[in-house]
């Protein structure tokens, strides 16, 4: 099946904003935790969205602290656009898509997921964490609608196009004729409302904020394709794992008990989110979260890559025996 892509990608080397755009909730690098060892600084790349909730939550109630790390987190618009980041050794581990690591295991280029990160919710939520979405008046109300349309993804092949182009074949229609356009997720409303796009895929809080503004949920492709899948992924370099695997072992450690932190600490999620996005109270209240785990699912993603060979986003699978390293 043939995918339509509209050339508007960002330059990868570009997609992160190195210079000076952090935030960090940790001890400065010369304290010491009160377990004796050493502050080591690490930059993370994550994406400006409320599951980075878990992340920002988890540093400011100390945890990456606990473990001796203090935590720079790196604005990036979607996982694969960070790769060339970690390769250069600017940042030391990105949370992002799977679709990243998948196209950098298959050039060779050493880059593994190292854990979990958030889920999207199972099929008896009857909802999810992100949507494609229409305006109220598009007449765009179902998967089979968006064929022959603009639709925007934040990061072009990667999860978000696979699982709507699997959704709008469910539902009869033709996904090679969608013609997908990378738009940032926070600038899809706008775009939506220029007429720039005709739909576009987006996570919380703009799903909720367009939604609520009289916008369609057209469908959830994640769960009419993959309930459950994993929506992001820890990430780093072989090289890293190699040359410092005490580091590596520290963060997965650390995020680990972040994230099953960020499982019974919704409240405390939630006031991150109003803190690092601006957002209000009230509005982030009615986020969906997602299911925050360490816990990887290598079987969801081995049916996410199968689908991006069968629709030519991914040439072949890649080889998730080297891929995937979480221990």
């Amino acid at each position: 099946m043939k995918k339509a892509l509209a050339p508007l990608a960002i330059a990868a080397a570009a997609a992160l904003a190195l210079a000076g755009c952090v935030d960090t909730a940790a001890p400065t690098p010369d304290e010491t935790t009160g377990g004796g060892g050493e502050m080591r600084t690490i930059r993370v790349a994550a994406l400006p969205i409320a599951e980075t909730g878990a992340l920002w939550g988890a540093m400011d109630a100390g945890i990456f602290a606990d473990h001796n790390l203090e935590v720079e987190v790196v604005p990036a618009q979607g996982g694969a656009l960070a790769i060339p980041a970690l390769l250069s050794g600017d940042i030391d581990f990105a949370i992002g898509q799977p679709f990243g690591p998948f196209r950098a295991s298959q050039q060779g280029l050493g880059v593994v997921i190292v854990g979990n990160y958030a889920n999207a919710l199972p099929a008896s939520a009857g909802k999810d964490v992100n949507a494609v979405v229409s305006l109220g008046d598009s007449g765009i109300t179902g998967p089979a609608d968006l064929a022959g349309k603009r639709v925007s993804v934040n990061s072009l092949g990667a999860a978000g196009d696979v699982t709507i182009m699997e959704a709008v074949e469910d539902a009869g229609g033709d996904p090679s004729t969608i013609e997908f356009v990378e738009v940032a997720f926070p600038d899809a409303q706008a775009q939506l409302e220029a007429g720039n796009i005709d739909a576009a895929w987006v996570p919380d809080p703009f799903m909720s904020q367009i939604a609520g503004a009289g916008g369609n949920i057209v469908v959830y492709p994640y769960q009419a394709t993959i309930p459950g899948l994993s929506l992001l992924t820890s990430i780093t370099t072989q090289d890293l794992i190699d040359s410092d695997p005490q580091l590596v072992s520290d963060y997965r450690a650390a995020m680990a008990e972040a994230l099953d932190w960020a499982a019974g600490h919704e409240a405390e999620v939630r006031a991150a989110i109003v803190k690092n996005m601006g957002i209000p109270e009230a509005a982030a209240a009615g986020i969906t979260l997602p299911v925050f785990t360490a816990e990887i699912n290598q079987g969801d993603l081995e049916k996410l890559a199968d689908l991006a060979v069968g629709y030519g986003v991914l040439d072949s699978a890649p080889d998730f025996a080297t891929l995937i390293q979480t221990k």
